[in-house]
């Protein structure tokens, strides 16, 4: 399975869109909503993946997929996958963020991905690269879905915060590509998983005075809840009502419009719980615990997943 290889691209322009600089482009600064996600990476770095595989080399960076196969995989014999983007406020953060979740779900016998994306404190980078490397993770997926033994019509894409954008992103947005590379591969998932995710950067939204200053009336390019289609998948959101980075009227505004165009948004608030309360390694494991039984559920009920959860449920308040 050859990676996808490009020259460094930092300094290139999209046709199509010119992206928001982030508030802080010359130092590894880190706010709350980003140091617990980190944490979770940090949780999860003892979980090991079955084998990792380059998917895509720029200049001398090389970004890896983690891959966590179902019991006895054969390729032959296509599963379901899911592929997860890391939180981090695409400045740290680490595929192992998501690697207790993705271990669970391959036991549960799906093919389960981590993506490596080039993210800030590593990689001197903006969102902007994060999002090329999203649809290029994607695209690579679906291209080599025999080599992994996927069934194409159903991958899903989970996300977490700056993930979850990312995962939202491949699912609605377009023209945000490595420069030269082969587009007539489809980004697009199956079904999508959000966790504490924003998909509104659009008049009303936290983010949208300095995209506005930024892009003028493109703003609605890089706004995935602003690129809704007809073919929009299966989601379900989890966030907590104390979050102080997504609001509930935004998770709900979200929810409205997919249905409004006649797809299904579930919508799991918690009460009491902040920005990250579902990462591994978060207090007890409580809130991790309960949104995987939610997810596990979600994609059984689409027929990616057979039979009841295995993870057995805590007491928590909902």
């Amino acid at each position: 399975m050859q990676p996808l290889r490009h020259r460094v691209a930092l300094g290139v322009l999209f046709a199509q869109v010119v992206f928001l600089p982030l508030s802080a482009q010359t130092g590894p600064r880190t706010g709350a909503g980003e140091e617990v996600d980190a944490a979770a990476a940090d949780a999860a770095a003892h979980i090991k993946p079955d084998r990792k595989v380059t998917y895509k080399t720029v200049g001398t960076v090389t970004l890896q997929l983690s891959i966590f196969n179902p019991p006895g995989h054969a390729p032959e014999q296509p599963r379901p996958g899911i592929v997860f983007f890391h939180g981090g406020g695409f400045n740290i953060g680490a595929p192992s963020n998501f690697y207790a979740q993705a271990q669970y779900l391959a036991q549960r016998g799906m093919v389960a991905i981590s993506v490596e994306y080039r993210i800030r404190s590593r990689h001197q980078t903006t969102q902007r690269e994060a999002l090329m490397d999203a649809m290029s993770a994607m695209r690579w997926v679906r291209a080599h879905t025999s080599e992994l033994g996927l069934d194409p019509q159903r991958i899903a894409a989970a996300g977490g915060s700056a993930g979850g954008f990312l995962a939202a992103a491949v699912t609605t947005l377009s023209g945000l590509d490595e420069p030269g590379e082969d587009t007539t591969t489809s980004t697009r998932p199956n079904a999508l998983i959000l966790f504490n995710s924003m998909m509104d950067r659009g008049p009303g939204s936290r983010a949208f005075a300095k995209v506005e200053a930024a892009m003028g009336d493109r703003w609605k390019t890089i706004s995935p809840l602003h690129n809704l289609h007809p073919h929009f998948p299966p989601t379900i959101h989890f966030l907590g009502r104390s979050d102080k980075n997504i609001t509930v009227e935004s998770a709900e505004k979200m929810k409205r419009a997919i249905e409004q165009i006649g797809g299904r948004c579930d919508l799991h608030l918690y009460a009491g719980q902040e920005h990250g309360f579902f990462n591994y390694g978060r207090g007890d494991n409580t809130y991790y615990r309960l949104t995987l039984i939610e997810t596990d559920r979600f994609l059984a009920s689409l027929g990616y997943l057979q039979g009841p959860p295995t993870l057995e449920p805590p007491e928590a308040k909902r």
